[in-house]
Parts: C-alpha cells; structure tokens; sequence
C-alpha cells in the first residue's frame, strides 16, 4: 500500500495558502478516485481507497505544518509499510508557482514539514512532490509569504501544478517513478527557461 501526505495547516483560514497546496493535491485525488476524507485518527484526516487498483491511504495531518512528522511516524508506525511507499506532498518557495520537481530521497531543503518528517521517521529515504508556490518577494516575512494566497496572475499556474502533482503521485502509485521523474522534472525545466 502507498501512503499519500499532503502537508498543510489545519483550518479554513489557511485554506488555499502556498502552504497548503499538499493539502489541495490530497483533496484532488480523493475527488478524482473517490476517497472519502472522513475520518481522524493519526494525528491526521485519513482515508483509504484505491487509485488504479492500488491500494492507497490519503493523509492531510493536523498537526500544523511543523510538527508534521508526528502524523506521519504515527501512520508509518501503524502501517509498517517500507520508506518507499511513502509519498509527500508539499509547497516549495524554490520553485517557481506551479512547477513540480519530485525526488526519491534528500534533505529538507528548508521546509520544515519535511525537516519533522525526516527527524520523527529518522530517514530521509522517502518519495518527495514538491509544487512550486515561487520566491519570497523582498521585504516580505517568510511566515506571511508562505501563509498568503495566490494572485490571480497565479491561479492559473498552481491550479496545473496541483493537477500535474496529483497525476505524478498516480504515475508513481503505478509503479513509474522514473517515469513521472523525468515527465514533470524535465517538463518544468524546460517551462523555467522561459
């Protein structure tokens, strides 16, 4: 089974913040494969279900975005599925909005969702999607930046990249993570040049 994180902040006030887009990916592929999100348990708002045929456990946890690795090392506990299997989901401010860059294994690269994670499961050998919210404009707090929302100028583009992280999460479900590596990495650095 793989076991899908979304990370985010709990609540309607942080609803569609560039912290949050793991959550929205994690709401879109319970639509899309009919997961029903309803119950709590793990420190977390869960629900299992198959996508293509393979059994999946969708996660957003309720932890806040920093304590995210109590969440997850409760389900991983619990489940005793391998680090492979796990897939997070989360914003990136290196990136810019929309853009996708996923990765079997590696650092924190400053978020501090993954940094929980990484420290609570004691490995840093997990599945990474990371969608691009773009870079602190100057003279703005990193906290306020990453709690804002979108401009409409950005709508567009992160509304693709949610769909594009949920259609890779699906492709490597299938067992295609070179696949889905070297569709959405290469795709984006192609889209960064221009």
């Amino acid at each position: 089974m793989h076991i899908v994180v979304g990370l985010g902040n709990p609540g309607n006030e942080y609803k569609w913040t560039r912290h949050n887009v793991g959550f929205e990916v994690i709401s879109k592929l319970a639509f899309d494969y009919n997961i029903d999100m309803n119950r709590s348990k793990y420190k977390a708002v869960i629900g299992d279900g198959r996508i293509n045929g393979k059994k999946v456990l969708l996660a957003k946890p309720l932890t806040y975005m920093n304590l995210s690795g109590e969440s997850v090392s409760q389900i991983m506990t619990f489940y005793k599925e391998p680090f492979e299997n796990l897939i997070v989901v989360c914003d990136d401010i290196n990136l810019p909005v929309g853009s996708i860059r996923i990765r079997k294994k590696g650092s924190d690269g400053g978020q501090k969702g993954l940094r929980s994670i990484i420290n609570l499961l004691g490995t840093e050998d997990f599945i990474r999607v990371r969608v691009g919210v773009g870079n602190k404009p100057n003279g703005w707090d990193l906290k306020n930046f990453v709690l804002s929302r979108f401009n409409d100028c950005e709508n567009n583009d992160i509304i693709k990249g949610i769909t594009d992280a949920g259609d890779s999460v699906v492709s490597i479900i299938g067992g295609n993570i070179l696949d889905a590596m070297n569709a959405y990495n290469r795709k984006n650095k192609a889209s960064d040049k221009k």
